[in-house]
């Protein structure tokens, strides 16, 4: 595609080392994916990064539990984590691991301007902490005693440590986040953390001294940087960063420094309070600007019932894509709920969604597309594009793909892609519609010359349906140009606002049928 001035810089969360892909992980980058995607297709410089988590005393746990050297383990894990994302046809253009030798030195940098300004100081730390989040709780974060994502109790440590005085930039916080310069959404996400917000903060713990598998505080050594603080910046030096402060686009470090600040954030909710909270303070210790955006998304239940080893239900990506192919997964996942709340998920629910929207409907509108044109020119007749304008339950072929574009990307544009996705749904039912009424195959029969203005119609609306689906299902995309005997190549160097016109299908193209794309469950 085509470059503009436009740019668009998404991150997933790095993801913690301690066991491989899920389908919460396999979740939140499919749809950051479908997101980079559709603005590579706008033309917009976009930058997509995720990547791994690999410091910290739970790793270090697991590691002995596994007989392993921590960086082995680690190693091994956000290997697994690189190839589901490749199997997955992820898009990333930055994989970025915490164990990466420039992005421990951005770290100590970023830390010593934090500590040569009076921001981190030494002290004491006593509090109730969660071994699985890696993070201090208070008393009312907990469900009866317990963590309420990890079902176990804090143990009351007390250490010496290293202070972020956090707490100093609290009410800065609140203004940024009130007036949405820094945006939360939804907007229940964004009311969660202001009512949060509304305590003192207290300042946090940015070293631990009794965990080795960490990186080194650059003035005291017998300390590494708490896990958190090492992680937040990996969305800075994924991007080539340092650690030099001020940041430039002329800072040394690489070509992606313009495309700071962040433009999402995408995360589960889990993890929101710590992004809205730390991460931020952080960047304005630094003086650097504020991520634009973070969108929240929900959780998946698997039949009603939380996913569990112990239950069996747990869902892995790998099982996915061996039973529905790699397209269908991205599409079953990125449709399976509401994006931003929670979904309930499970085998059933997905064969029958296979079925009913792939099979049956976009990979048989297709092959029933591709078969009456076959029959078309068996019959010695030609598709003819005079028919463009031609209406359907009143409404005007080329007015009602151009509303339906702007609607779909409106809803990228508010990080809808589950209502982006119904627009698509709607218009593979619309055609399936008009073909059942137009009965193109009667007019095959009779030869009837209307059957030439039908057919384009189909045709040029599926071309558009195919773009359309284009960051869900990269692959079927394609699959549908050759069918409309279109170049993958010369369609990927159109800019978008040619790809949305009415009548960009040649009637000289040369039609093929394809392979079935869906074969039913």
């Amino acid at each position: 595609m085509s470059k503009k001035d436009n740019k668009f810089y998404i991150t997933t969360p790095i993801f913690y080392v301690n066991a491989n892909p899920h389908i919460g992980h396999t979740y939140t980058t499919i749809a950051a994916d479908i997101l980079a995607r559709y603005h590579r297709m706008a033309g917009d410089k976009t930058f997509f990064l995720t990547g791994t988590d690999e410091h910290g005393a739970k790793i270090e746990e697991k590691a002995r539990e596994a007989g392993m050297d921590p960086q082995k383990f680690a190693d091994e894990v956000s290997a697994s984590f690189s190839l589901a994302w490749d199997t997955l046809n992820i898009s990333n253009d930055g994989f970025i691991r915490t164990t990466d030798e420039r992005h421990k030195k951005a770290v100590q940098n970023a830390l010593q301007y934090m500590y040569d300004k009076g921001d981190i100081y030494k002290g004491e730390y006593e509090g109730l902490y969660c071994r699985g989040c890696e993070q201090f709780k208070a008393e009312n974060d907990l469900v009866d005693g317990l963590c309420p994502d990890h079902k176990t109790a804090p143990e009351t440590m007390s250490e010496e440590c290293y202070m972020f005085k956090m707490s100093q930039y609290q009410d800065e916080l609140v203004k940024k986040i009130e007036s949405d310069e820094y945006r939360i959404l939804p907007a229940e996400r964004k009311n969660e953390i202001l009512s949060f917000l509304k305590e003192k903060l207290q300042d946090v713990s940015f070293s631990r001294k009794n965990v080795k598998w960490g990186i080194p505080l650059p003035w005291d050594g017998t300390h590494t940087t708490y896990v958190w603080a090492d992680a937040f910046l990996n969305y800075l030096t994924g991007l080539g960063w340092e650690g030099q402060i001020p940041l430039t686009p002329f800072s040394k470090g690489g070509d992606n420094l313009d495309m700071w600040p962040a433009d999402l954030h995408l995360m589960s909710k889990d993890i929101l309070r710590v992004h809205a909270t730390i991460w931020p303070a952080m960047l304005l210790s630094l003086g650097l600007p504020l991520p634009k955006t973070l969108f929240i998304h929900g959780f998946f239940l698997v039949d009603g019932q939380k996913m569990s080893k112990s239950l069996g239900n747990v869902i892995a990506p790998e099982d996915l894509v061996k039973k529905y192919g790699v397209d269908a997964t991205r599409y079953l996942l990125a449709s399976a709920t509401s994006f931003g709340q929670d979904g309930d998920i499970g085998w059933t629910k997905f064969d029958e969604k296979f079925n009913a929207d792939l099979a049956n409907g976009l990979g048989n509108l297709v092959s029933r597309s591709l078969t009456l044109v076959g029959k078309m020119k068996e019959a010695g007749m030609d598709i003819e594009k005079k028919g463009e304008v031609e209406t359907f339950d009143g409404i005007e072929f080329n007015h009602a793909i151009a509303e339906k574009w702007e609607k779909y990307q409106e809803y990228i544009a508010q990080f809808r892609i589950d209502l982006s996705l119904k627009i698509i749904e709607e218009q593979i039912r619309f055609l399936d519609g008009y073909i059942t009424a137009t009965k193109p195959w009667a007019l095959i029969k009779n030869n009837d010359e209307r059957v030439g203005a039908v057919m384009y119609n189909v045709l040029e609306r599926l071309r558009h349906i195919s773009w359309m689906i284009l960051p869900f299902m990269p692959e079927t995309a394609e699959k549908i140009w050759a069918g409309l005997g279109l170049d993958s190549q010369e369609e990927m160097k159109k800019e978008l606002k040619e790809v949305v016109e009415w009548g960009g299908l040649s009637v000289d193209a040369d039609i093929k049928k394809p392979e079935p794309l869906f074969p039913r469950i």
